[in-house]
């Protein structure tokens, strides 16, 4: 390609294009060390997210990889409140959403140390779990709007600045056969009903843009085929998801 370019613009001009091409590379490096880029990898339980980290942490001098608080939501002083969540979500939803609405701020605000830093999920996505329980009667009005409240707080009192949200679209069916294949203690209750409800908000938020705020341009990938499939799919998107910087 690159000779056939020569051929046609003339040996001159294509070296300066490639000089300018560097020059442009560059700025990018030193505006993104300066600034920073973030994003947002979102999607339905097992919907690849791990899989797509492991991919991109190769990048390791351009990304750094933030991956949900899971931890701190099994061990809170002893408690594991996700899986109390799971066993007891009328009792739990309201405690445990206003943890991972709390832990998701703190990854938000983490110092940035890399020009691309990589986040599962977002608390814009916490908004859409809050959402499908109201939907289901698992947290009651109050809860609800107490909830939301406190969303609609964190936006107004800090700067949650996403630049792509990478949305890992992948079907209910696929989703659940992963989550009894990968066989999480806490995850043994999900059920296909519960996981397509959460298909369907992400639909809902990220391609038809009729739910929720969305704060950046989304990027939609298909997520329904195995490991090296995906990692075709991630090569050839690469460009777009490290913002040009992943090229040299």
């Amino acid at each position: 390609m690159l000779r056939d370019f020569a051929r046609l613009v003339g040996i001159g001009k294509c070296v300066s294009f490639l000089k300018a091409h560097k020059i442009f590379v560059r700025m990018l490096h030193q505006s993104a060390k300066k600034h920073g880029f973030t994003v947002c990898v979102e999607g339905n339980i097992a919907s690849g997210k791990t899989t797509f980290f492991e991919y991109f942490k190769k990048f390791s001098s351009l990304v750094e990889v933030h991956e949900e608080p899971v931890t701190e939501w099994r061990n809170l002083h002893g408690h594991n409140i996700l899986a109390k969540m799971y066993e007891d979500p009328r009792r739990w939803a309201l405690t445990f959403q206003s943890y991972v609405q709390m832990t998701m701020l703190d990854m938000h605000l983490k110092k940035q140390k890399c020009p691309i830093k990589m986040v599962e999920r977002s608390i814009y996505s916490a908004k859409c779990f809050v959402e499908n329980l109201h939907r289901n009667s698992l947290v009651l009005d109050l809860e609800y709007i107490v909830l939301s409240e406190w969303f609609d707080w964190i936006l107004k009192s800090h700067n949650i600045k996403v630049d792509l949200m990478v949305y890992l679209q992948t079907r209910p069916d696929v989703v659940l056969q992963r989550i009894r294949d990968r066989n999480r203690a806490e995850e043994q209750r999900i059920t296909l009903e519960y996981v397509q409800a959460l298909h369907d908000l992400h639909e809902e938020w990220l391609i038809k843009k009729s739910k929720f705020y969305i704060p950046c341009q989304v990027l939609v990938l298909d997520a329904n085929s195995d490991l090296p499939e995906m990692h075709k799919i991630y090569e050839e998107r690469k460009s777009e998801i490290l913002f040009g910087l992943g090229d040299t």
